[in-house]
């Protein structure tokens, strides 16, 4: 099969300026999809690790996995969200763009990789290292190399590529893997399933990649470019570990003060909460564009549009979510197993994290182009909030009320639904006087969706479990999508879920 690229692909810069809400609905449409398919995919892989390999052996994995997915954040120095700007702003091929920072990413993988190797103990600090946690640092130049190559894919409106890699190839993958190597080690099963996924994500994420820009044809790396890239691409590399960071740094904390069943037992809870947080990731690379765009032309009450426009579509649909997985919570980790059903206190904030951080996480999608240095320090300064406050928090519950130890542990997600409540704030007042408009996605109409889809949520708790979460979640959504649509949406929202645009 021929590897050349398509004649004049379409971009997010090409785009018409009537066509931006468009484009990012249709990102939103299928990002919702991959959702879904996400959720499917990721719950068989929580229900074997639970029930076949247990929460210490979950709660040692999720620990060494938080610190390399971490450290391969830091090795894509920003290009998942920088890559669309130096694309827009180069007259190079962009297949050679695309390499540079491949290149990039493959230089920095290494050093980190080495780092972790020398030191595996940072990975393991609460175990011994004795099977094969050597390969874990290995998936750090797959998972750089597979958001670079899923960052450049999305410039050119190519959501379905992330969809298909990150929403059913990988979790599919790790669920099938650490079903079939249960059977070969509970030790390391689950260590060797995250490398196959991993790998498996790679390969779905550059095939498509070169499909779309064929081989680099006389590319030749520019090292002064390259490092003048990095250097500029800091406060993104930094704002992009912070904003990780933030969603694992609960984990990191509850491994200095608990057992790693505890740690297990919080992992599945953040990975079932975390779902929604993939409903904004992917409308990065397509808002990035088309906000550089509107800045160039000098369009700031645009750009604030399209910022609030997103924000709302984000703050409902993870608000859904949350309400959907949140009610029915002592069900959806008893999926997992019996002994997890005590996370359920700290799913229930960690959902509520997700929907205050929408705000935020759209409101940065602007500022890393308009004032990257000021949101580089909120983001820190939350940061900084949020270790202070999971501390406090945890030692309050432990010393002053000798509170169980599953309360305990929900100290962290507590801290983290403030911080980014503090930050969310911070940077929608930031980003809207810098543009001189409004950029909240805030209406009224989410509250009384809410309110309606809770009713029904604790009816269906009343009910047998089976029909609880068979019956109960579809019918919270169904109920909150009902109100929204027809009180909160506005014409330009229902392009979200118009199939075809007229």
């Amino acid at each position: 099969m021929s590897l050349a690229p398509e004649t004049a692909p379409p971009t997010a810069d090409t785009l018409k300026e009537g066509d931006d809400i468009k484009a990012l609905a249709k990102g939103g449409r299928t990002n919702f999809f991959g959702f879904l398919l996400r959720l499917a995919a990721r719950l068989p892989f929580l229900f074997i690790a639970g029930r076949w390999y247990g929460a210490e052996a979950l709660g040692r994995f999720a620990y060494a996995v938080i610190i390399v997915e971490f450290v391969a954040t830091l090795a894509t120095l920003g290009l998942k969200r920088g890559l669309a700007e130096q694309l827009s702003a180069t007259d190079r091929p962009h297949v050679h763009v695309v390499w540079d920072a491949l290149l990039m990413g493959a230089i920095a993988s290494t050093v980190a990789a080495t780092v972790l190797g020398m030191v595996p103990q940072l990975m393991f600090p609460n175990s011994g290292i004795n099977g094969l946690e050597w390969l874990l640092p290995l998936t750090i130049f797959a998972l750089a190399w597979s958001d670079i190559a899923l960052a450049a894919l999305a410039y050119r409106l190519d959501i379905g590529a992330t969809v298909r890699a990150r929403s059913i190839i990988e979790p599919w993958t790790i669920s099938i893997a650490a079903f079939a190597l249960a059977f070969y080690s509970l030790r390391d099963g689950l260590i060797i399933a995250y490398v196959v996924s991993m790998v498996a994500a790679l390969a779905a994420s550059i095939w498509p990649l070169l499909k779309s820009f064929g081989w680099p044809h006389g590319w030749r790396p520019r090292p002064v470019v390259l490092f003048m890239l990095a250097r500029r691409n800091v406060p993104l590399a930094a704002a992009d570990a912070i904003e990780w960071g933030s969603r694992r740094l609960d984990i990191a904390i509850l491994g200095l003060f608990f057992s790693p069943v505890i740690v297990g037992i919080y992992y599945v809870a953040q990975q079932v909460a975390s779902l929604p947080q993939k409903l904004k990731t992917s409308f990065d690379p397509i808002l990035g564009p088309v906000i550089t765009r509107n800045l160039e032309a000098g369009n700031r009450l645009a750009v604030a549009k399209q910022v609030a426009q997103v924000g709302f579509w984000i703050i409902a649909a993870q608000t859904a979510v949350g309400l959907a997985l949140g009610i029915p919570g002592e069900g959806v980790m008893g999926l997992v197993g019996p002994n997890f059903v005590a996370g359920n206190t700290a799913l229930a904030f960690l959902l509520i994290a997700e929907v205050v951080a929408a705000t935020a996480a759209v409101s940065e999608a602007a500022l890393i182009y308009v004032a990257r240095h000021l949101n580089l320090w909120i983001s820190m300064g939350m940061i900084g909030i949020q270790i202070m406050l999971s501390f406090a928090i945890v030692m309050i519950m432990r010393d002053q009320f000798a509170l169980p130890v599953l309360w305990q542990a929900a100290g962290p997600a507590i801290a983290l639904a403030m911080a980014l409540g503090i930050a969310s704030i911070m940077k929608a007042k930031l980003l809207s006087r810098l543009l001189g408009a409004p950029v909240s996605g805030w209406r009224w109409p989410l509250v009384w969706a809410a309110l309606a889809a809770g009713v029904v949520g604790y009816l269906a708790t009343r009910l047998p479990e089976w029909i609880e979460l068979l019956f109960g979640i579809p019918a919270i959504l169904l109920v909150f999508g009902a109100i929204i649509w027809r009180f909160g949406f506005t014409s330009e929202d229902r392009t979200l879920f118009r199939l075809k645009e007229a």
